[in-house]
């Protein structure tokens, strides 16, 4: 399925469009880390939960929990909210 990336990560990937597998949204972050280590960190926190600043949406709809299946999506896009003061 395809992975949108977004700007804050893209020295990770040098690319905005990625190419991902995995049953769940867990599995395809693992597969995203394994080709670009340290990016998954960069997404999930010590508690195995999503960033507060991160967010994820599955064909359009936003995702809390890393063990969504993934059977039959088409898009899974990775947005970092803004910040500042």
């Amino acid at each position: 399925m395809k992975l949108l990336i977004p700007s804050p990560l893209l020295s990770y990937t040098k690319k905005r469009e990625i190419d991902a597998h995995g049953a769940t949204l867990g599995a395809l972050l693992a597969d995203l880390d394994s080709r670009f280590p340290g990016i998954r960190f960069r997404m999930i926190d010590e508690q195995e939960r999503i960033r507060p600043h991160m967010r994820v949406f599955v064909d359009g709809e936003q995702e809390l929990e890393l063990d969504r299946a993934l059977g039959g999506v088409g898009v899974v896009q990775v947005i970092q909210a803004l910040s500042g003061g």
